[in-house]
């Protein structure tokens, strides 16, 4: 029998992995799924924000557990999977949200700072994908991955947005979610990218300080920045069977930003 909207979208019984989860995007993204249903499992480095976040999830009667790892340690992120699947069981949907950027003219960009932004932002995603796939989607034949990238990844910015590193990490995050893709779907998994614009955030907060955020939500056609509920439709979508015909893409939720730029 054909499914209701509301079956599709349903989450119960079903158990969510979420990095870089105990603010922001990430946070919104673990009240979407737990909203719908499924149990969290959230990451990031600081056990106290984890602490916080995850009561704030089990106050709006989520079912919510935390694990303070840094996902641009392969340690780490081994550690993660080992604990996530003995303390929660299978993994069927996980959301690579964790990330890092850096401002710096490209003549001046420290090697260092480059290799902090790909190591979170592309290698971390790999090798957690890598270790919930091969260890807990890929034996059942099913799975959701969500890949966190950003409008950044689709182009260049103008001369005063100085973040190569970042731009550049994020368009390696769309073409990883598309060839992770080709390679997975034979297991029943799904693999999407979300592509946020300006979300008002901590890692965004230098750059909402220098422009402004009048100026910022001007570039938008719907003239406003990203809130705390626009991504929640998005990530329920892509982790849920309403969009089990749909893998290797990108969504941006930008108020329109990329459709006037191209990028």
């Amino acid at each position: 029998m054909t499914r209701t909207i509301q079956q599709l979208f349903d989450l119960k019984g079903r158990t969510a992995l979420v990095t870089g989860g105990s603010r922001g995007l990430g946070l919104q993204i673990a009240h979407a799924l737990g909203e719908a249903g499924a149990r969290i499992m959230l990451t990031s480095r600081k056990a106290e924000d984890l602490e916080e976040a995850v009561a704030d999830l089990q106050a709006a009667g989520i079912d919510a557990r935390w694990i303070a790892a840094d996902c641009a340690r392969e340690e780490d992120i081994r550690k993660l999977a080992d604990q996530t699947l003995e303390r929660m069981g299978d993994v069927d949907i996980l959301v690579n949200n964790a990330g890092a950027a850096w401002g710096a003219p490209a003549e001046d960009h420290p090697l260092e700072a480059w290799d902090k932004v790909m190591n979170l932002n592309v290698r971390g995603y790999f090798l957690l994908s890598q270790q919930i796939g091969k260890r807990s989607m890929i034996p059942r034949k099913t799975g959701r991955i969500v890949n966190i990238a950003s409008i950044a990844g689709l182009g260049g910015n103008p001369a005063d947005m100085t973040t190569l590193a970042y731009n550049t990490s994020k368009g390696a995050v769309i073409t990883f979610t598309q060839a992770l893709a080709g390679e997975w779907g034979r297991y029943g998994i799904n693999v999407n990218a979300i592509c946020p614009g300006f979300f008002p955030s901590k890692m965004t907060q230098g750059t909402l300080e220098r422009l402004g955020e009048d100026k910022l939500a001007a570039h938008a056609p719907l003239r406003r920045l990203g809130d705390d509920e626009d991504l929640k439709g998005t990530a329920l979508l892509f982790a849920s069977d309403a969009g089990k015909h749909i893998t290797g893409q990108w969504l941006a939720v930008d108020g329109g930003v990329s459709m006037i730029t191209g990028g």
